[in-house]
């Protein structure tokens, strides 16, 4: 019954050690970050450790595999000849030769102890850590890393050996793990999670779209440069509202289609109208056309402008996008997320 109670122990530990090596991969920092600072006392303090932990995710990883190595090997020490030694007296009642008692407890013995160890001490708590890491990693913070400080000598010293090993093949060893991820890893997770069914049509056409918004530039907004309506600089507010009534558009680009000197609104000519379109221009900022649309809003609102030139390689002008486009096609992937 000892060997038993021993058996059932390490199968705990086991399960202990799985599931805080997969939260403390899987946990968000910014969720423990966020209840180390509003929660209650005891939450704030397992929130700081496992944030602790995340910042040591080598030692705390290698705490782990050390601990799961320890378990299983205890477990094929103990458990197996604990469960043979319960087998051999049943197989004797029932008439099982004595020379097959052995073989066939070793069996059921090694087959049973496979099974608990994979379903109670692996799969189980692994599939509980994915689903809640946070609590995962609040719960098991504190006994996880009280372990990790006894075995430290062991573990740094293993951890040290394990990162000469990776820099004579050339790796890098990280202490961290990365939290980001880049537009092309995201648009790989979201095409391979809608393959596999984890995502609806619905919910995989926002994400992509979203995706697609951050990578590609603001050219594809523009208005093409021969499309643009322009006034002289010495125009007077006669032309420039005719200019306005033939174009229906209220705001004008001062000068010619490769020399911009500003941009004014009709208005303005109203309300000075003994003055040229030069003397009422606004600047107009210049954005390369690889400028993804967060940003060209930016800087739009910086500028304090409506309009904004949109450049090539070279710097030549090939077209213009307003802050209305930008706008509208950023809040329609919001409206479309919430």
């Amino acid at each position: 019954m000892t060997m038993i109670l021993i058996s059932l122990v390490l199968l705990l530990l086991n399960a202990l050690f799985v599931a805080a090596e997969f939260a403390f991969v899987s946990a968000k920092r910014h969720r423990l970050e966020e209840m180390a600072a509003h929660g209650n006392r005891l939450v704030r303090i397992t929130a700081k450790s496992a944030v602790g932990g995340g910042r040591r995710l080598s030692l705390m990883l290698a705490g782990a595999q050390l601990g799961i190595t320890l378990c299983t090997l205890g477990l094929g020490q103990v458990t197996e000849p604990a469960i043979e030694h319960f087998l051999e007296p049943v197989f004797a009642a029932v008439g099982i030769p004595e020379s097959l008692r052995m073989p066939i407890a070793l069996t059921i013995a090694l087959a049973l102890v496979t099974f608990l160890h994979m379903v109670v001490g692996e799969m189980a708590p692994k599939s509980w850590a994915l689903t809640h890491p946070e609590r995962a990693a609040l719960i098991l913070t504190l006994p996880f890393r009280a372990f990790t400080w006894l075995m430290r000598p062991l573990l740094s010293t293993l951890n040290g050996l394990t990162n000469v090993i990776l820099r004579l093949f050339g790796v890098s060893p990280r202490d961290e793990l990365a939290t980001t991820r880049t537009p092309r890893q995201l648009a790989m997770l979201v095409g391979e999670s809608g393959r596999m069914g984890l995502l609806d049509r619905e919910e995989h056409d926002l994400l992509t779209r979203a995706l697609r918004l951050q990578a590609e530039g603001i050219e594809r907004l523009m208005v093409p440069v021969d499309r643009f309506v322009t006034v002289p600089p010495s125009a007077d507010a006669k032309r420039i509202r005719q200019a306005t009534a033939e174009s229906g558009h209220l705001r004008l680009l001062v000068g010619t289609t490769d020399d911009v000197q500003g941009v004014l609104h009709a208005r303005d000519a109203l309300l000075h109208p003994n003055r040229t379109a030069a003397e009422l221009a606004h600047p107009v900022p210049k954005l390369p056309c690889v400028t993804q649309s967060p940003e060209a809003v930016t800087a739009l609102q910086e500028a304090r402008a409506h309009l904004a030139l949109v450049t090539d390689q070279t710097g030549k002008i090939i077209g213009m996008v307003s802050l209305t486009d930008l706008l509208g096609e950023l809040l329609d992937t919001r409206a479309l997320a919430a």
